[in-house]
């Protein structure tokens, strides 16, 4: 697996723009995470479609047509620096296939922040763009809005991406002991799986050090996920997988057999509670780049920083 292409750090100034690809937006979280961006000299700029509700389907931040628009000319925008989610939720898939990518790729590197639902656009932009992506907080989520943390390492990826070159988590715990060397890619384990067969995923894991990490599923339903990319191949080849947070899943000790159950056969370091995901003070992850995973550490360790 190659490293992809990393983007330009931030600076004071940079102008950034919010959008909304999956789920609806709360105003009043919209705005506070607008303060926290503009107190980091950043100029944050909302597309037209974010606080837009879909008239059918609740769920939705307005129309496909109108969230792959509003993603589309942000990235397009010459004078944008980079492009945050606001949220997550579902809908990604619904409006990936409407984007130009070649009109995207033709753009050039820009910094990119999401996750949850968001793992859809960064395997697009692996498969698509080969760019290297940050699985960060969003800009309306409650767990960025009220935790220093997740703020501060979001930040510090940003602006000061060499000060973050390790990434630690103090509750960090080996599932399978060991070291490992790889290129950082993952997401929500639910929509790599949902993602299995469609032309913007990737073939497969091999090489890479997958992140991972899901909310609100059970342990059967976190079992069928794994048992699926292990039937697809997808987790053929490997080199080590970082647990992140599992969040309203039930209790851990079933899920943590599950993934001994399903992930330690891989013969691979496997690492639990690394600090991702939609847990509170939720860490800043690159996906797309050389690292060594260190299972009894509890590090991540970039072999440049996430972004030049």
């Amino acid at each position: 697996m190659a490293a992809l292409t990393r983007p330009a750090r931030l600076a004071a100034g940079a102008r950034v723009a919010v959008v909304a690809p999956s789920g609806p937006v709360r105003e009043e979280r919209l705005e506070a995470g607008l303060d926290i961006l503009r107190g980091w000299d950043l100029d944050p700029v909302v597309a037209p479609h974010v606080l837009d509700r879909h008239g059918e389907f609740a769920y939705l931040a307005g129309t496909d047509a109108d969230r792959a628009a509003d993603f589309q000319a942000a990235w397009c925008d010459p004078d944008v620096d980079a492009v945050l989610c606001a949220r997550g939720g579902y809908g990604v898939q619904r409006m990936v296939g409407l984007l130009d990518w070649d009109a995207i790729r033709a753009a050039g590197p820009k910094v990119f922040v999401g996750f949850s639902d968001i793992t859809a656009l960064h395997e697009a932009f692996a498969t698509r763009v080969g760019l290297a992506t940050l699985h960060g907080p969003m800009v309306s989520a409650l767990g960025f809005l009220k935790n220093e943390r997740s703020q501060e390492h979001l930040r510090a990826t940003l602006f000061e991406p060499e000060s973050v070159r390790t990434i630690a988590s103090a509750e960090a715990v080996p599932l399978v002991p060991g070291k490992a060397r790889g290129v950082t890619l993952g997401g929500c384990a639910s929509l790599l799986a949902a993602e299995l067969g469609t032309p913007y995923a990737r073939a497969g894991a091999r090489g890479g050090l997958l992140l991972i990490e899901d909310v609100g599923e059970e342990a059967y339903r976190l079992d069928r996920i794994l048992t699926q990319l292990l039937r697809g191949g997808w987790l053929d080849g490997v080199a080590g997988v970082a647990l992140g947070s599992w969040q309203d899943c039930g209790p851990y000790d079933g899920l943590r057999a599950v993934f001994a159950d399903r992930l330690g056969p891989l013969g691979v370091p496997v690492v639990e509670h690394f600090g991702f995901g939609h847990a509170e003070g939720s860490l800043t992850m690159p996906f797309g780049l050389r690292a060594e995973l260190d299972a009894d550490a509890g590090t991540l360790t970039l072999d440049e920083p996430a972004l030049r």
